[in-house]
């Protein structure tokens, strides 16, 4: 199925310029994003300590959860929605100061108490509480850089192998493109950074590289049958011929996302999220900023060469 005429040519290099100011301002409302929230919203899982999550019959107010738990002696980190509003469920963490391991039976019982005497949140359900030491939270913000770093630097090797060097850059370069977007969208949303999180990233990263290694092919083989052409008409001859099948597999992925976002309730719900945003960049990057730093690369070798 062709969405598009596989013989017609769209001018994508011409785009390039304003191309690149809108990655550069999304970049930079990314990272302003994140740097006026004080770096991303760890989970539990990173920071350590307690995280408890309660389904209410009724959205209740942050300021009212937190003054409850407050007459109970426990301060809370965060206090935030989680899911879709109308779950009414909330994400509360504590630091291993407030409530620690030895604490969390006791914490339990008061938390039954005060929702069966309290007439606000009768009928209101605590789904799990989780703890975490700090140790083990530091490990694992570790750990989960470090599978990010990783799986871009195997990719850069692979793409080295493959195809040229210049086509191995653009490609980890679109790469952090979308991570740090995709993360900025995540801080705009005030989501925490769980391990779900890094899980969705990582399929982002898969999903990106394999949609730019599908134009990078077609343009190398447009390469070889086209020695004579300008290599910015070569460049859109290739992405043009792939652009059915970009739009195709983007739009069967949100087939899947949408629902899942919508309806798969609030444990997927910031997963979705993420791949729903690292789809849409992804497949933006694929063709103006991975395919726009060959057309860089290539200009700036063929000025040396002469």
């Amino acid at each position: 199925m062709d969405i598009f005429k596989l013989d017609k040519t769209y001018d994508f290099v011409s785009k390039i310029p304003n191309a690149v100011k809108f990655s550069l301002l999304l970049i930079v409302i990314s990272i302003g994003s994140i740097a006026y929230h004080g770096g991303p919203n760890w989970g539990v899982e990173f920071t350590g300590g307690t995280e408890l999550q309660v389904k209410f019959p009724t959205g209740p107010e942050v300021k009212y959860i937190r003054e409850s738990l407050e007459t109970l002696g426990y301060e809370a980190e965060a206090v935030q929605q989680f899911g879709l509003a109308s779950d009414h469920e909330y994400l509360i963490s504590f630091s291993p100061k407030v409530v620690s391991f030895d604490q969390i039976q006791d914490f339990k019982q008061k938390l039954n108490d005060v929702i069966a005497t309290t007439p606000e949140y009768a009928g209101a359900q605590i789904q799990r509480i989780d703890y975490i030491g700090p140790k083990i939270g530091k490990e694992l913000i570790q750990k989960a850089i470090l599978s990010i770093l990783l799986a871009c630097v195997g990719i850069l090797i692979y793409l080295v192998f493959r195809f040229e060097l210049g086509f191995a850059i653009g490609a980890v370069i679109a790469l952090f493109h979308d991570t740090i977007i995709t993360l900025g969208a995540i801080s705009i949303a005030d989501k925490e950074f769980t391990l779900a999180i890094v899980a969705a990233l990582l399929t982002v990263i898969g999903y990106s590289v394999n949609d730019t290694i599908v134009i990078f092919d077609r343009i190398r083989e447009n390469m070889s049958k086209s020695l004579q052409k300008n290599f910015g008409t070569i460049v859109n001859e290739g992405v043009s011929q792939t652009l059915s099948r970009t739009i195709l597999t983007g739009v069967t992925v949100f087939i899947v996302l949408i629902p899942l976002f919508f309806l798969g309730g609030a444990v997927i719900h910031d997963f979705a999220f993420t791949l729903i945003i690292g789809v849409l960049v992804g497949t933006y990057s694929s063709i103006f900023v991975a395919s726009a730093f060959v057309v860089y690369w290539r200009k700036r070798k063929s000025a040396e060469d002469s």
